[in-house]
């Protein structure tokens, strides 16, 4: 199976609000995380780290569709996710979490884009279901561990692939510890979801 992916807690130097371009400290890194449990599993995967939202957040979407249309050509992916960290508000403290056996980990929510805006977008049911499909399964094997999916009338580059979506991986508030132990409770899913 083909899989593409596009905090505190550590020590780093900020770029910005609650951000940093240090791909060992930001939400690439869980990117990272994830891939790399994924690959352990077997999955083939794809894990880009270009910068889209750095400098300017505006346009960051246009500069990323090209970047996933590059990533697909000649590929036979079925999942691909657009890995975020939940930006809502600005508090340091906002950390969803839920505890993972011993361990806390960081909330995860699906966002998917629909063609709610006007542009075409054919793929969003299937997307839909997918999610839903996952979060079903995270449901059973880790309980709270995805906040409710979240409907969007923007497309969100997701009209390129079926199975495409953003996972919002914590918040401000949530350490890196956390988002990590996400990504492996995610990868356990993903196992079980695509047998």
């Amino acid at each position: 199976m083909k899989v593409i992916l596009l905090v505190n807690g550590y020590e780093y130097t900020a770029s910005g609000n609650f951000r940093t371009t240090d791909l060992n400290y930001s939400v690439a890194r869980v990117g990272t995380e994830l891939s790399n449990f994924l690959t352990k599993k077997g999955f083939n995967v794809s894990h880009n780290t270009t910068y889209h939202d750095y400098p300017a957040y505006s346009g960051s979407y246009d500069r990323s569709l090209a970047t996933v249309q590059e990533l697909l050509v000649g590929e036979d992916t079925e999942l691909v996710f657009d890995i975020h960290r939940d930006a809502v508000g600005s508090s340091s403290t906002y950390a969803p979490s839920v505890k993972v056996d011993d361990m806390y980990a960081a909330q995860l929510m699906f966002v998917i884009g629909t063609d709610g805006g006007g542009l075409e977008h054919s793929n969003w049911n299937t997307n839909l279901k997918i999610a839903i499909k996952i979060q079903e399964k995270a449901n059973e094997m880790y309980p709270g561990l995805f906040r409710p999916i979240i409907l969007r009338n923007s497309r969100y580059n997701q009209h390129l692939a079926k199975g495409a979506s953003i996972i919002e991986v914590g918040a401000t508030g949530n350490t890196m510890e956390q988002c990590i132990v996400s990504m492996q409770c995610l990868a356990n899913v993903l196992e079980e979801v695509c047998k």
